[in-house]
């Protein structure tokens, strides 16, 4: 198999370093990729569609999708461009769109136009961790925000690391461009949700509602936001486990 793993938001390609040479260990490809405004493409534009090209040009027939956190949305956008590429679908820690709404609204489950900045920190608590700079782009105000909220169960050297990688969070259109994702509902893929035990970043009933949508049983690691991180190498064979796994329930586009 091949899987094509997919970071959220602050985050980059480099986030999955740890993890692909796990998946390699056991048999599998993997790629990572830097999406629009983050890694090493931080300069470009981010949008709905970029974000949308920039995977589904790499895709090739029977890929699994891996999205974490944020990348949860990029990856069914993706797969609802070109799902018969397309053999599982796996969210990690992950949001999930609702049709014809916002970002905004999927994250908050509220139903208020585009969804405001409080709105969401209400879901997250992100905002007490970061900064703005004079450009609207927010960013971890220090090292020890950045542990707290996504690698609390990493030593501090790989942390420190790992903020040292962090981008400034552009949300472009995202955050006011309602996601329609129709051939994704019609599809029905195979898809799995993987829950984080010790999250700080994705409550539990969010997460416990977007598995419920995708009509899945969690599976579980005991770990924080970042697993790929602090737990690579039971990270990756959950990955490949979840490629087993069906749906006990039909997707809820609502």
């Amino acid at each position: 198999m091949r899987f094509v793993l997919i970071h959220g938001g602050f985050h980059g390609a480099w986030c999955w370093s740890r993890t692909i040479p796990e998946l390699e260990r056991l048999g599998h490809d993997a790629i990572a990729i830097d999406m629009p405004g983050h890694g090493e493409r931080v300069h470009d534009e981010s949008t709905n569609a970029s974000r949308r090209e920039a995977i589904v040009s790499v895709m090739q027939a029977g890929d699994v999708l891996v999205g974490h956190s944020g990348g949860g949305f990029d990856v069914t956008i993706a797969a609802d461009a070109a799902p018969e590429l397309v053999s599982h679908v796996v969210y990690l820690a992950a949001g999930l769109p609702r049709e014809g709404r916002t970002i905004a609204e999927a994250l908050t489950q509220r139903d208020d136009g585009t969804g405001s900045n409080n709105a969401v920190d209400e879901v997250t608590g992100m905002m007490k961790y970061l900064a703005f700079d004079p450009d609207g782009g927010m960013r971890f105000a220090d090292l020890q925000g950045a542990w707290d909220f996504f690698y609390d169960d990493c030593d501090e050297q790989t942390a420190q690391w790992a903020f040292e990688h962090l981008t400034p969070e552009r949300l472009g259109d995202a955050g006011t461009t309602p996601v329609s994702v129709p051939h994704f509902w019609e599809a029905e893929l195979p898809r799995s949700f993987i829950l984080c035990l010790g999250d700080r970043s994705q409550p539990r009933w969010l997460s416990d509602l977007v598995a419920q949508r995708l009509g899945v049983d969690p599976l579980q690691i005991d770990s924080s936001h970042s697993p790929f991180l602090s737990r690579p190498a039971e990270l990756a064979e959950l990955l490949v486990h979840a490629t087993t796994t069906v749906p006990v329930g039909p997707l809820v586009p609502e």
